[in-house]
Protein backbone atom coordinates (compact mmCIF):
# COMPACT_ATOMS: atom_id res chain seq x y z
CA UNK A 1 0.00 0.00 0.00
CA UNK A 2 1.64 3.70 -0.60
CA UNK A 3 2.38 6.11 1.72
CA UNK A 4 -0.55 8.45 0.84
CA UNK A 5 -2.84 5.37 1.21
CA UNK A 6 -2.12 4.64 4.59
CA UNK A 7 -1.51 8.34 5.96
CA UNK A 8 -5.34 8.99 4.39
CA UNK A 9 -6.67 6.36 6.85
CA UNK A 10 -4.43 6.60 9.89
CA UNK A 11 -3.79 10.38 9.83
CA UNK A 12 -5.11 12.73 7.37
CA UNK A 13 -2.99 15.93 8.64
CA UNK A 14 0.08 14.27 8.12
CA UNK A 15 -1.52 13.12 4.90
CA UNK A 16 -2.66 16.61 3.35
CA UNK A 17 1.30 17.65 4.69
CA UNK A 18 2.65 14.93 2.49
CA UNK A 19 0.55 15.48 -0.18
CA UNK A 20 1.83 19.35 -0.38
CA UNK A 21 5.50 17.58 -0.65
CA UNK A 22 4.40 15.27 -3.49
CA UNK A 23 2.97 18.72 -5.40
CA UNK A 24 6.12 20.32 -4.91
CA UNK A 25 8.08 17.39 -5.63
CA UNK A 26 6.19 17.12 -9.18
CA UNK A 27 7.06 20.71 -9.62
CA UNK A 28 10.81 19.61 -8.94
CA UNK A 29 10.68 17.33 -12.30
CA UNK A 30 9.58 19.71 -13.99
CA UNK A 31 6.15 17.74 -13.95
CA UNK A 32 7.78 15.12 -16.31
CA UNK A 33 7.20 11.42 -15.34
CA UNK A 34 10.30 10.56 -17.06
CA UNK A 35 12.83 12.50 -14.61
CA UNK A 36 9.97 11.21 -11.51
CA UNK A 37 10.02 7.63 -12.68
CA UNK A 38 14.26 8.06 -12.70
CA UNK A 39 14.72 10.07 -9.35
CA UNK A 40 11.92 9.02 -7.27
CA UNK A 41 10.20 5.62 -8.17
CA UNK A 42 13.23 3.62 -9.32
CA UNK A 43 15.33 3.98 -6.32
CA UNK A 44 12.24 2.07 -4.74
CA UNK A 45 12.48 -1.76 -4.13
CA UNK A 46 8.90 -2.50 -5.68
CA UNK A 47 7.58 -4.72 -7.85
CA UNK A 48 7.12 -3.96 -11.64
CA UNK A 49 3.20 -4.03 -10.63
CA UNK A 50 4.22 -1.81 -7.86
CA UNK A 51 5.95 1.05 -10.33
CA UNK A 52 3.51 0.72 -12.62
CA UNK A 53 0.82 1.60 -10.34
CA UNK A 54 3.01 4.40 -8.56
CA UNK A 55 4.11 5.83 -12.06
CA UNK A 56 0.26 6.08 -12.87
CA UNK A 57 -0.63 7.79 -9.71
CA UNK A 58 2.03 10.28 -9.97
CA UNK A 59 0.18 10.72 -13.97
CA UNK A 60 -2.66 11.47 -12.54
CA UNK A 61 -1.69 13.94 -10.70
CA UNK A 62 0.62 15.59 -13.37
CA UNK A 63 -2.76 15.62 -15.20
CA UNK A 64 -4.88 17.25 -12.22
CA UNK A 65 -2.57 19.43 -11.66
CA UNK A 66 -2.15 20.54 -15.64
CA UNK A 67 -5.83 20.68 -15.81
CA UNK A 68 -6.13 22.73 -12.49
CA UNK A 69 -3.84 25.29 -13.67
CA UNK A 70 -1.37 24.54 -10.62
CA UNK A 71 1.94 23.81 -12.60
CA UNK A 72 3.92 26.37 -10.88
CA UNK A 73 2.08 26.74 -7.19
CA UNK A 74 -0.79 26.18 -5.71
CA UNK A 75 -2.59 22.85 -4.73
CA UNK A 76 -5.46 20.04 -5.80
CA UNK A 77 -8.70 20.70 -5.33
CA UNK A 78 -8.74 17.18 -4.18
CA UNK A 79 -6.53 18.49 -1.54
CA UNK A 80 -8.38 21.71 -0.89
CA UNK A 81 -11.35 19.87 -0.71
CA UNK A 82 -9.83 17.99 2.82
CA UNK A 83 -8.54 21.60 4.47
CA UNK A 84 -12.81 22.46 3.79
CA UNK A 85 -13.88 19.38 5.19
CA UNK A 86 -11.10 19.62 8.68
CA UNK A 87 -12.56 23.61 8.89
CA UNK A 88 -16.11 22.56 9.15
CA UNK A 89 -15.02 19.90 11.70
CA UNK A 90 -13.14 21.93 13.63
CA UNK A 91 -15.86 24.74 13.90
CA UNK A 92 -18.86 21.73 14.80
CA UNK A 93 -15.81 20.78 17.57
CA UNK A 94 -15.02 24.30 18.87
CA UNK A 95 -19.17 25.40 18.93
CA UNK A 96 -19.41 21.91 20.98
CA UNK A 97 -19.39 21.57 24.96
CA UNK A 98 -18.16 18.11 24.87
CA UNK A 99 -14.34 18.87 23.43
CA UNK A 100 -12.91 21.22 26.19
CA UNK A 101 -9.31 19.67 25.40
CA UNK A 102 -9.90 20.76 21.73
CA UNK A 103 -10.80 23.84 22.62
CA UNK A 104 -8.08 24.49 24.48
CA UNK A 105 -5.70 23.33 22.16
CA UNK A 106 -7.06 25.50 19.89
CA UNK A 107 -6.46 28.84 21.61
CA UNK A 108 -3.00 27.77 22.61
CA UNK A 109 -2.53 27.86 18.46
CA UNK A 110 -4.54 30.94 18.59
CA UNK A 111 -2.11 33.43 19.07
CA UNK A 112 0.17 31.66 16.54
CA UNK A 113 -1.94 32.09 13.94
CA UNK A 114 -2.55 35.68 14.39
CA UNK A 115 1.16 36.67 14.41
CA UNK A 116 1.16 34.40 10.89
CA UNK A 117 -0.88 36.35 9.29
CA UNK A 118 0.13 39.64 10.49
CA UNK A 119 3.53 38.41 9.12
CA UNK A 120 1.38 38.25 6.11
CA UNK A 121 -0.19 34.71 6.09
CA UNK A 122 -3.25 35.19 3.87
CA UNK A 123 -6.19 36.57 6.05
CA UNK A 124 -8.69 34.83 4.07
CA UNK A 125 -7.61 31.45 4.13
CA UNK A 126 -9.09 29.09 6.85
CA UNK A 127 -7.39 29.47 9.74
CA UNK A 128 -6.32 25.74 9.48
CA UNK A 129 -4.73 26.28 6.21
CA UNK A 130 -2.62 29.02 8.17
CA UNK A 131 -1.23 25.38 10.30
CA UNK A 132 -0.92 23.90 7.67
CA UNK A 133 1.55 26.26 6.00
CA UNK A 134 3.23 26.44 9.38
CA UNK A 135 4.11 22.68 9.60
CA UNK A 136 4.93 22.61 5.96
CA UNK A 137 7.01 25.44 6.20
CA UNK A 138 8.94 24.56 9.27
CA UNK A 139 9.43 20.61 7.24
CA UNK A 140 10.94 22.74 4.74
CA UNK A 141 13.42 24.79 6.75
CA UNK A 142 14.55 21.22 8.36
CA UNK A 143 14.89 19.66 4.69
CA UNK A 144 17.21 22.57 4.36
CA UNK A 145 19.10 22.01 7.69
CA UNK A 146 17.92 25.08 8.58
CA UNK A 147 17.82 26.64 12.39
CA UNK A 148 14.47 26.77 13.83
CA UNK A 149 14.24 29.70 16.62
CA UNK A 150 12.98 28.48 19.86
CA UNK A 151 9.61 30.42 19.37
CA UNK A 152 8.78 28.48 16.47
CA UNK A 153 9.39 24.89 18.09
CA UNK A 154 6.76 26.04 20.68
CA UNK A 155 4.54 27.03 17.77
CA UNK A 156 4.95 24.13 16.25
CA UNK A 157 4.48 21.72 19.26
CA UNK A 158 0.96 23.47 20.02
CA UNK A 159 0.04 23.45 15.93
CA UNK A 160 0.97 19.79 15.98
CA UNK A 161 -1.02 18.61 19.05
CA UNK A 162 -4.01 20.64 17.50
CA UNK A 163 -3.40 18.88 14.08
CA UNK A 164 -3.05 15.79 15.49
CA UNK A 165 -5.85 15.85 18.06
CA UNK A 166 -8.51 17.19 14.71
CA UNK A 167 -7.31 14.36 13.08
CA UNK A 168 -8.16 11.61 15.76
CA UNK A 169 -11.73 13.31 15.67
CA UNK A 170 -11.40 13.24 12.02
CA UNK A 171 -11.43 9.30 11.80
CA UNK A 172 -14.07 9.14 14.84
CA UNK A 173 -16.23 11.24 12.59
CA UNK A 174 -16.00 9.16 9.63
CA UNK A 175 -16.19 6.18 11.42
CA UNK A 176 -19.70 7.81 12.67
CA UNK A 177 -18.72 7.30 16.29
CA UNK A 178 -18.41 11.25 16.85
CA UNK A 179 -21.00 13.35 18.60
CA UNK A 180 -21.34 16.94 19.11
Amino acid sequence: MFVSKQLKEKNIAEYLIYMWQIEDLIRANGCDIEKIKSTIIAPYPLTEEQKAELTQWYMDLIEMMRHEGIMEKGHLQINKNIITWLTDLHLQLLRSPKFPYYNSAYYKVLPYIVELRAKGADKEEPELETCFEALYGILLLKLQKKEISEETRKAQEAISTLLAMLSNYYIEDKKGELEF
